[in-house]
């Protein structure tokens, strides 16, 4: 049997070998490589945060269901019998009431209130004038919490307070009293106190957001005829809707943490009227010696403040506006 001519081909000449050092191969190399160094550079950020935040979390979590004796060091496993205390616990909820006024006070004035005030400074034609402005609304957030209750304190204070004697100038002696002193008063006065320490702050934050926002949608409105009240409606809240879920999460958060202010100025008093749950779960543990106690409201804070914060997360992602 004969092979025609015809039928004849060449063979193929062999495949060169994949060279090691193919563009292909060092796209890959180069990936690995910067894989690894990232990984390099966050494993130190990720073993702090599990060392100083995760673990602490979880001892707390072991200890709320101990009775122990940090003086003697005794520790006696009694299940959820903190828990079972904590929950028939008047001053327990109290406390919670008092963080969850501080919580609804605070989004009222410093989110929608901050909002508002900062569509007004934005507003303003004079650039110099919005800057000046910023930064006097600024100022009392500069100040710490520790130095801006110790202020309070003595702006309080029933004979000698600057806001005694403000209401005897203004003819309203009727209205003195010791703002501090009197259970129906006392969670008002700090509150109050916190609202001038974080208003500015939360301004500020809301101004850098409205910048954000074409002018040209403000242009087109105008020469629609919109007003500048339905153009704030219409283009300013729906464009840092983002902005408003961000700080309606860290003023809850924060309104749920809530201890410098109320240990300097009336540490609970008067009659436990100012209790929140930070200054009670330090009463309970260096005060009372009940550090599984203190642990068991420390998880309860812990749970609350992530219950909430993710159902504001889900909130505001779902109104999440892109332009």
């Amino acid at each position: 049997m004969t092979v025609s001519d015809t039928d004849w081909k060449p063979a193929a000449p062999p495949r060169a070998p994949v060279s090691a050092k193919s563009p292909k191969n060092r796209a890959a190399k180069s990936a690995r490589t910067r894989r690894w160094r990232n990984i390099v550079w966050v494993l130190p950020a990720v073993l702090l945060l599990g060392v100083f935040a995760y673990l602490p979390l979880v001892q707390n979590l072991g200890f709320s269901f101990l009775k122990w004796d940090i003086y003697s060091g005794r520790q006696t496993f009694v299940g959820a019998d903190n828990y079972v205390r904590m929950f028939n616990d008047p001053i327990f909820w109290k406390s919670l009431l008092n963080n969850t006024l501080y919580a609804i006070i605070s989004i009222a004035f410093q989110v929608f209130g901050a909002m508002i005030l900062a569509a007004m400074i934005e507003g303003l034609r004079s650039q110099r004038w919005r800057g000046i402005l910023r930064a006097v609304y600024f100022v009392p957030s500069a100040i710490s919490l520790t130095v801006a209750g110790l202020l309070f304190y003595f702006i309080y204070e029933p004979e000698m307070g600057i806001l005694n004697a403000a209401l005897d100038f203004l003819g309203l002696g009727n209205f003195t009293q010791a703002w501090l002193g009197q259970e129906n008063t006392a969670i008002f006065a700090i509150i109050a106190m916190s609202q001038w320490q974080g208003f500015g702050y939360c301004t500020l934050l809301f101004s850098v957001a409205l910048q954000r926002i074409p002018s040209e949608l403000y242009e087109a409105a105008s020469i629609d005829g919109v007003g500048p009240f339905q153009r704030f409606f219409s283009i300013s809240l729906p464009l840092v809707r983002e902005m408003t879920g961000l700080m309606m999460i860290v003023t809850v958060s924060g309104a749920f943490q809530v201890f410098n202010e109320v240990m300097v100025m009336t540490s609970g008093g008067p009659n436990n009227s100012s209790q929140v749950l930070g200054t009670w779960l330090y009463r309970s543990g260096f005060v009372r010696n009940d550090f599984g106690y203190a642990a068991a409201v420390a998880t309860a804070v812990f749970i609350i403040t992530l219950v909430l914060a993710v159902i504001q997360l889900r909130i505001s992602k779902k109104r999440r506006v892109q332009w």
